[in-house]
């Protein structure tokens, strides 16, 4: 399949940032990596390979973005106010250098998002905050609450990047005709997470999948497995 690495000077988080890029044509999807992972991890992981098949028959076209994890939600070395807006500039960087290259490249305005673990929170955390530009949300083994994170500060950006939080008094239209699942081992240290975000979304009758799986954990081999089911239910 084609691979491609790009690198380039971002402006929203003023330093340098890189990507990977897996195939030509097909619906543009955006994976997160995991916990301060970088972008090539999917492919070290081989979840680009468990998902190739839909790669290199264009169905889908990966992007790989880096993350800023280290400098943002796991960065215990500065105030937690700024690890909250570190983030909110790199969401920034999603909806305004990278979502403009996938909607040029693939001809289609709206994404799919997906992630495992923190990758997951990244996912829902985009989709649920820009629903507009995303068609469908994949969360493996995500979590939806960063407060633990936060040491007990609490403002606007915490707020807004929290989908524990704002998602119940989140109206925009756009919820309402997302493909949404949350996958999620039965064993997996996420799933009450997930149970409550499952329930925030039925409470709003926000269709969606809680996809439980049973006699697995939270790791790369349910995943693997995951997400190939998942890319099978784009329309």
């Amino acid at each position: 399949m084609t691979e491609n690495y790009y690198k380039w000077h971002s402006p929203n988080l003023g330093k340098e940032f890189e990507m990977l890029v897996f195939g030509d044509s097909g619906f543009p999807l955006l994976l997160f990596p995991t916990s301060m992972g970088r972008y090539y991890e999917s492919k070290d992981r081989g979840l680009i390979d468990a998902i190739s098949w839909f790669i290199e028959e264009g169905r889908v076209k990966v992007y790989c973005p880096d993350s800023i994890d280290a400098s943002s939600w796991y960065n215990k070395s500065i105030a937690p106010q700024y690890r909250a807006y570190n983030h909110t500039c790199y969401d920034k960087l999603l909806l305004e250098e990278i979502l403009p290259r996938m909607e040029a490249e693939t001809g289609m305005n709206r994404i799919v998002a997906t992630g495992c673990s923190f990758g997951g929170f990244h996912a829902a955390n985009f989709a649920f905050r820009h629903p507009e530009k995303v068609s469908y949300l994949f969360s493996l083994s995500g979590i939806f609450d960063i407060k633990p994170r936060m040491d007990g500060y609490y403002d606007d950006n915490v707020y807004f990047n929290n989908p524990a939080d704002f998602m119940t008094d989140n109206q925009q239209a756009d919820l309402w005709r997302m493909g949404i699942v949350l996958g999620v081992a039965d064993t997996d240290v996420t799933r009450p997470q997930n149970e409550q975000m499952s329930g925030i979304l039925a409470a709003k009758n926000i269709t969606h999948w809680l996809d439980v799986r049973p006699h697995t954990l939270h790791d790369w081999p349910v995943w693997r497995e995951m997400l190939p089911h998942y890319l099978s239910l784009i329309k």
